[in-house]
């Protein structure tokens, strides 16, 4: 019997494409509205396996690899940087719409600097779990992972990490799951790491977000610990058209730890587009 992995494997393909001479890679799969996933810091594209074959019932899947994380080259660490390659990208797909752009995370973070600097790009947004500043704790936090990691490596904050992915009872009750994602973690690469804790370190966008005009769907995990539920109240606050939801039970990876209850949360939502 083929694992959910397996199957979307099989039902989904790769795609690279090229921007400025450098690489970035996707999975597609599905048809209809596309909508395009960006993952966390903490993880990679499969972080999205749970939801994606749900997704691609209904839309066209997306599902990148950042700039630096699986098959896609690094472009540096500046945020902005990212967005302009990821515009291209997706430009250079040659989608039949404009997409609806969904992040968790470092993905939030980036999908929202991309769509503010290429304000014709997302139909709409989904921005799970992250936000548009970090609290002077939050800003140290990653300054102490980075300096931690360039010491001892990756594998000395790898609990570190699963912490920030999910709350205690959870990694108690799922161990193989975690394992899993340490794996992921660990075959981060470094520079990549360390270049994006310094962005997110220093990450101030809260005067830019009265220029997104699309509709948002903001979502936190009540229980996430790296960019908890005040970071997204106060990005909802701040765009012009927005939504919280708070997920009960949750850390900052919902779609890996709750995949039903995700969906459930962003399913009219992303629907909408589809009627439109």
């Amino acid at each position: 019997m083929q694992t959910s992995t397996e199957k979307l494997a099989s039902e989904f393909h790769d795609v690279n494409v090229s921007v400025g001479g450098k690489r970035l890679g996707a999975r597609i799969g599905g048809s209809g509205m596309p909508i395009v996933l960006f993952h966390s810091l903490l993880a990679d594209q499969s972080s999205f396996d749970p939801v994606a074959r749900l997704m691609a019932k209904t839309h066209q899947v997306v599902m990148l690899n950042l700039p630096g994380f699986g098959a896609s080259e690094s472009v540096g660490s500046s945020l902005e940087t990212i967005a302009d390659h990821i515009a291209g990208a997706i430009e250079a797909l040659g989608l039949k719409q404009n997409p609806i752009l969904l992040g968790n995370g470092y993905g939030g973070f980036v999908a929202l600097v991309t769509a503010i600097r290429h304000p014709g790009l997302a139909s709409r947004l989904v921005l799970a779990d992250c936000g548009a500043a970090f609290s002077e704790p939050g800003r140290a936090a990653f300054r102490g992972m980075s300096a931690a990691a360039k010491d001892k490596g990756l594998g000395a904050i790898a609990d570190v990490a699963m912490r920030r992915l999910f709350a205690p009872e959870f990694q108690h009750a799922n161990p193989a799951l975690i394992e899993e994602r340490k794996k992921r973690f660990l075959a981060v690469d470094a520079q990549t790491f360390h270049g994006a804790c310094d962005a997110l370190a220093t990450l101030d966008i809260r005067d830019q977000l009265r220029s997104v005009k699309v509709p948002v769907l903001v979502l936190v995990g009540e229980q996430d610990e790296a960019t908890p539920p005040p970071m997204s109240r106060e990005l909802a606050a701040g765009l012009p058209d927005a939504r919280l939801v708070e997920l009960p039970g949750c850390a900052h990876v919902p779609q890996l730890q709750a995949p039903e209850t995700f969906m459930a949360a962003i399913r009219a939502f992303i629907d909408d587009t589809r009627r439109a």
